[in-house]
């Protein structure tokens, strides 16, 4: 069974959006389903946050005959405490648990059991971002789908990696060669358009996740006005953003495992510290920022406050609607594949 057969409510081609902690909130999620997507709400640290937004998600969304949520949610598995985000994996049973940054590789085994014992219908998904990383993981976990993220991704991902174009091929390779074909895989990372997920497809993905195109959704929760201003004033991705680890370091030591980073839209807190002003400076002038009536947000390089945008920024022009945007990149998807077809 295709992973798209799997969630018998959605639409082909797959598109999914990510489960951005904090963004990707049950509107979002909802509507996403709604138009024949995977929505997927995040969480952090807070449980009780998770609960609320699947219960508005639930009144929202009709349940699956096998009982389950159509919808998934993605737990950070290095800050989520399994004896409080279990119970409500239990009560609420989505689709899909998306498991992500885990300190040891290892972790995720156990994460997988303990999920799978909560909640046996729901898949389990696990994002890796290399080829080490991934068979690791099939061989020790078995999940449902592996999302292969690459380095444009914006967020949280590996700070050393490599672009879709080379690492899902490469992935999806290596997984044949150790026995693993079985396993479905989705792409994450630089793709914003439907020419981007079209290249994906022909990859080898059964589906495409995006997090900065989402960004651009009415539905998406917005820290500030500001943040969705800077990411569609943004061009020029692969050079308006970059990845540092300076941008858990803003309000203090950061608490991701050392092998995460997170790409960002440069503004002045990075061009500053790259400058060699200190870090503690560096922090003073991003508190005071957050302060201001614009909440330390800017264009153009301007404000010290984070943005988490890949490097397909570039191609995010205006709000829409999140169901637009997956009938829009679905239909692009087709008519791309269709004209590549007709120039060969």
């Amino acid at each position: 069974m295709s992973l798209q057969a799997s969630l018998p409510w959605t639409k082909s081609p797959l598109i999914i959006n990510a489960p951005m902690a904090g963004f990707a909130t049950a509107p979002l999620a909802t509507a996403v389903t709604h138009a024949g997507g995977l929505g997927f709400i995040g969480s952090a640290l807070d449980m009780s946050a998770l609960s609320d937004e699947l219960t508005a998600a639930s009144q929202a969304l009709p349940r699956q005959p096998n009982g389950l949520l159509p919808l998934g949610v993605g737990l950070l598995t290095f800050i989520a405490d399994p004896e409080k985000a279990l119970p409500i994996l239990a009560k609420f049973k989505p689709a899909v648990v998306w498991l992500f940054a885990a300190k040891e590789l290892s972790d995720y085994s156990t994460w997988t059991q303990k999920v799978r014992a909560a909640t046996p219908k729901s898949q389990i998904w696990i994002q890796v971002g290399s080829v080490a990383a991934a068979l690791t993981v099939a061989s020790q976990c078995k999940p449902d789908a592996l999302c292969i993220q690459g380095i444009d991704a914006g967020g949280h991902g590996f700070s050393s990696g490599a672009g879709i174009i080379s690492l899902l091929p490469e992935v999806a390779d290596a997984l044949a060669a150790a026995g693993h074909s079985s396993i479905p895989l989705v792409a994450a990372g630089g793709i914003s358009c439907g020419r981007s997920a079209a290249a994906a497809f022909t990859l080898g993905a059964q589906g495409i996740v995006m997090g900065t195109r989402f960004l651009s959704a009415s539905e998406t929760h917005m820290p500030h006005p500001g943040y969705r201003q800077a990411v569609l004033s943004a061009s020029d991705g692969g050079q308006t953003t970059t990845r540092a680890k300076l941008f858990d370091e803003l309000r203090g030591p950061s608490i991701w495992p050392g092998a995460y980073d997170g790409r960002s839209i440069v503004m002045e807190s990075f061009t500053d510290h790259a400058a060699g002003v200190e870090i503690g400076e560096v922090r003073q002038l991003h508190a005071e920022a957050l302060k201001t009536e614009g909440g330390g947000f800017g264009v153009d390089g301007k404000g010290r406050a984070v943005v988490w945008a890949g490097t397909g920024v570039g191609l995010v022009k205006k709000e829409q609607a999140a169901g637009e945007i997956v009938g829009e990149v679905r239909r692009e998807v087709v008519e791309t594949l269709e004209k590549v077809r007709s120039r060969l």
